[in-house]
């Protein structure tokens, strides 16, 4: 047992409550306090992981002593605080600051990584961003859009996110940088959400679209020639008959070993190893989400079902009672005679 309180800054990821690491869901589980925003993480992720009577801080409604208020009252009462971070707490979102404060309250401390709002997006576009000379990206926070502009020089893939009130002025820094207005841009708004927006446009069309679209909080740009829309082939020669029955994929050794893993999980007979039938295939559930629910079973269980307290019962008053004689209707078995010694001819 731990002799302060613990202090987790988990990303949250995108938003979506089923793409935040198992690490950070048994966080959210574990604590007793869960601080967020619910403009930048979706109320679906708290409501999934959080337990039922842990207390919820709105971030956006407090003030900055409040918080380090609430700091130190968890160093002192040994709480368990999860601050939840869209995206990936370790690479933004002003962690920094907050970490320092709570190692300075003497309280333990840990960053739980999560799923990039830029990951989410990219993987959303199907486009690869890597760090290539042909195609590097360069990641802007709100704190740092003043240097767009330095980083539009260098002609490589932009990520930023940034108010969309200000997206104006975005263009000019980007036009000033370098870019045409003809640069492919990805509108990235709550991305794997419910209301999630992805648009393709450009560098000239980028104001208007935002406008249209009435994007006034802060969103992601992907800039770029790395983000453009792949162009669809159509092969008149890839064409394939209705009635043609689709050939099923070889099973491997490692997908016979996965698929026996979720079955014995999920207390299932593990399939055979023969190619599967041209039907379609039924959902199998996700071992993972699995996990991560068995861990909020684990730890609710003794918050919303307590354990009865043993009723002490209190005997020394009452007189014993003697024992019950119950009369045997069996039978006694007879013992045998003793045999008589044997004579012998010196008696």
């Amino acid at each position: 047992m731990t002799t302060t309180g613990r202090v987790s800054f988990v990303g949250a990821g995108p938003g979506a409550a089923d793409l935040i690491t198992l690490r950070g869901a048994r966080r959210i589980a574990d604590a007793d306090v869960v601080i967020w925003a619910p403009t930048a993480v979706d109320v679906e992720c708290v409501r999934e992981h959080a337990r039922a009577d842990a207390e919820l801080v709105d971030f956006s409604r407090v003030t900055p002593e409040e918080i380090t208020d609430l700091y130190r009252r968890a160093a002192a009462s040994r709480q368990v605080v999860v601050r939840l971070h869209s995206g990936d707490a370790a690479t933004g979102g002003g962690v920094q600051e907050q970490h320092d404060l709570c190692v300075r309250l003497g309280l333990e401390v840990e960053v739980v990584p999560g799923v990039s709002v830029v990951a989410a997006a990219a993987a959303k576009i199907g486009r690869e961003l890597t760090l290539t000379e042909a195609s590097s990206t360069v990641l802007i926070s709100p704190e740092s859009s003043e240097l767009v502009s330095e980083f539009a020089a260098l002609q490589t893939t932009m990520a930023a996110t940034v108010s969309g009130a200000r997206t104006g002025q975005f263009v000019e820094k980007l036009l000033q940088g370098g870019y045409s207005e003809a640069t492919p841009v990805v509108v990235a708004y709550k991305v794997s959400q419910a209301d999630e927006l992805v648009v393709h446009t450009t560098v000239g069309e980028l104001e208007s679209v935002v406008k249209q679209h009435k994007l006034y909080r802060p969103t992601l740009f992907l800039v770029g020639a790395a983000v453009k829309a792949p162009t669809r082939r159509v092969s008149a020669s890839a064409t394939t008959s209705v009635d043609e029955p689709l050939r099923a994929a070889r099973p491997t050794r490692w997908s016979r070993r996965a698929a026996s893993r979720i079955a014995t999980r999920v207390d299932e007979p593990i399939p055979a190893s023969e190619p599967a039938a041209a039907t379609a295939p039924v959902a199998e559930p996700n071992p993972a989400w699995t996990a991560v629910e068995e861990i909020q079973q684990s730890v609710r269980k003794p918050a919303e079902e307590p354990a009865p307290k043993p009723k002490l019962t209190v005997v020394a008053a009452e007189k014993p009672k003697p024992p019950t004689v119950r009369a045997s209707t069996a039978t006694p078995k007879k013992r045998p005679a003793a045999r008589k010694p044997k004579r012998t001819a010196g008696n």
